[in-house]
């Protein structure tokens, strides 16, 4: 099961190749300013609320609501299916509406990590493979640097305002799933509960301490 979500974690094949501007291709000071302005918006994200629509390689489509409540927690909440993905600062739950039971990682070990972190820095551990500008909007990806062949992540950003819109998860086998997002709303009240696993269907809720 850890399978089915660890592309989503974290956070298909709609790169424009007009106007791309590869990382070899651009200057020092061009890549810096590109890859600061991305860490600099990333960094600033606190708490965010929007809807999803989860695009599987096969075309499969599901939709729903994304929580984000930086540092270190998220929540993907399903329309179509009982099952959810959340992240209490420590551990990520993958829980599966189907199967009735849940699945857990440490959020170091997932590919949401660089999302979650405190100080988010697309220089170190995690390094920019390639930067592409379009008249509207830039595509970042990242990889990590000790193993770039595990996977990517694609950031789409929209230029005016700048904005994350959507982002790409590329599997080792190079299969990949993309996550649009629509209505966001930036710097809200959100509950705590929403960033605790709770297990469903239960007369007693066990909250994650």
């Amino acid at each position: 099961m850890i399978k089915k979500y660890f592309i989503i974690s974290a956070l298909i094949s709609c790169i424009a190749i007009t106007i791309a501007l590869p990382v070899q291709a651009q200057n020092n000071q061009e890549l810096s300013a590109a890859i600061e302005k991305a860490e600099n918006y990333l960094r600033e994200l606190d708490t965010l609320k929007a809807d999803f629509i989860q695009t599987a390689y096969n075309g499969s489509r599901l939709s729903g609501t994304f929580y984000l409540n930086r540092p270190g927690k998220l929540r993907f909440e399903y329309n179509e299916v009982d099952d959810f993905i959340v992240a209490d600062g420590l551990f990520i739950y993958f829980y599966d509406g189907e199967l009735k039971e849940q699945t857990n990682a440490p959020i170091g070990q997932t590919l949401a990590d660089f999302l979650l972190r405190k100080d988010i820095n697309l220089t170190g551990d995690v390094a920019v493979q390639e930067i592409i500008e379009e008249e509207e909007y830039q595509t970042v990806t990242i990889a990590t640097r000790d193993d770039p062949g595990a996977g990517q992540v694609q950031l789409y950003f929209q230029k005016e305002p700048y904005a994350l819109y959507k982002w790409h998860i590329i599997d080792a086998a190079g299969l990949t799933t993309e996550i649009s997002l629509q209505n966001i709303a930036r710097d809200i009240d959100l509950p705590p509960n929403l960033f605790a696993y709770i297990k469903p269907k239960d007369d007693k809720a066990h909250y994650n301490q």
